[in-house]
């Protein structure tokens, strides 16, 4: 009788050093108790959270994947290589929610292309929570990831996302490297209107989680401190003719 296929899960992971009991489905920290194979980004972190959630077996027992940005993409395929030999793999991200804003993306294009069953499981993304506390658009919303670094390139980016949330009223959401927040901030108030709404969430699911919306005008009067910490950053204005 031929061996049947195993599958690919996409498991997501605490925003940070949240209890996973706190973040996590039931489900997520189950199959994190019965895998034996892991794709992961950075292998101390995966063991640290494994540790957390006290698996029942030794963690060396687990082989481990690492799937980075020096991964070269035939390499990363053959990480699928125990799914043919009957075994369930996890997809583990390194924050939050698999391939958002997060990679992954080539292994779960590979599994579909091989006829593997792909299976998303539910977690903490900091993109959709600040969305669904920002009061903005949720019908219709485009995630930008990281803006350019360059000056120059982020302040025409940024007029650009304005300009596309008055003339359409969706949302925009972006992101930026921790310790360049201020920065961008900055930017976003040079280079958009005062008018304009923005949220900012940051260290969200932490105890310290900030999310609050306000229009940039009422930004300039008191900025927040978001220096180094994890943050979302949302743009909305409403459809105008």
């Amino acid at each position: 009788m031929k061996q049947q296929s195993g599958k690919l899960f996409l498991i997501p992971s605490p925003l940070g050093d949240t209890s996973a009991d706190l973040v996590m489905p039931a489900k997520a920290i189950l199959m994190l108790h019965q895998l034996n194979y892991l794709i992961v980004e950075d292998l101390r972190t995966a063991r640290r959270l494994l540790s957390k959630i006290k698996i029942d077996k030794p963690i060396d027992s687990i082989t481990f994947f690492e799937l980075n940005k020096y991964t070269a993409d035939a390499d990363a395929v053959k990480f699928l290589q125990p799914i043919s030999e009957g075994n369930d793999v996890g997809l583990l991200s390194e924050a939050g929610s698999p391939c958002v804003a997060d990679p992954g993306a080539i292994i779960v294009r590979a599994a579909h292309l091989s006829g593997i069953v792909v299976i998303p499981l539910s977690g903490p993304s900091s993109i959709i929570m600040a969305l669904m506390a920002s009061g903005f658009n949720g019908q219709s919303f485009c995630f930008h990831g990281y803006l350019p670094i360059h000056p120059d390139s982020r302040n025409k980016q940024l007029k650009l996302i304005e300009k596309t949330a008055t003339l359409t009223g969706q949302t925009q959401i972006f992101i930026e490297t921790p310790f360049r927040n201020t920065q961008i901030l900055d930017a976003i108030f040079k280079n958009c209107q005062p008018s304009t709404m923005l949220c900012i969430g940051t260290n969200i699911s932490h105890p310290d989680e900030f999310i609050c919306t306000k229009t940039i005008g009422d930004w300039q009067k008191r900025s927040p401190d978001i220096h180094k910490k994890p943050t979302v950053f949302l743009i909305w204005n409403e459809k105008r003719p």
